[in-house]
């Protein structure tokens, strides 16, 4: 039996056992609801969202996210067609709900420390980095 392969076998064995304990767990993994959120312009806090905030937060272990965040008292559209609301109906919904996803990144402890937009129903965001 050759000394290499063992040598080898350690060497290996001791580089991934110490990358395991170096590398940073991921804290946001999992599934998130939103409880609420809020702007502070002109320091005015005031809800994002609206009184009833409705948001799913989703982080993936491959580094992928998705975020839906909406006010539950968006009225409905009279006319039951996404594409056949009013200006003042598509305005609302738009004022008051955004969608986008992409990949995250966390830092040295684990936390978020920042997301790249893919996709946003805020067309804005896309291609940006928010952190």
């Amino acid at each position: 039996m050759s000394i290499r392969p063992i040598i080898l076998a350690l060497a290996l064995s001791i580089s991934s056992s110490a990358f395991a304990q170096t590398a940073p767990e991921n804290q946001v993994v999992g599934t998130w609801r939103m409880m609420s959120a809020t702007i502070d312009p002109g320091r005015k806090n005031i809800s994002a969202y609206g009184e009833k905030p409705n948001g799913l937060l989703v982080f993936t272990p491959d580094m992928h996210f998705v975020e839906v965040l909406t006010d539950a008292g968006i009225p409905r559209f009279a006319s039951n067609a996404r594409g056949a609301g009013t200006d003042d109906e598509n305005r609302m919904a738009m004022s008051r709900s955004i969608g986008f996803f992409g990949t995250y990144t966390v830092d040295e402890k684990g936390e978020l420390s920042g997301n790249r937009v893919e996709g946003a129903t805020f067309p804005n965001w896309v291609g940006s980095v928010r952190t």
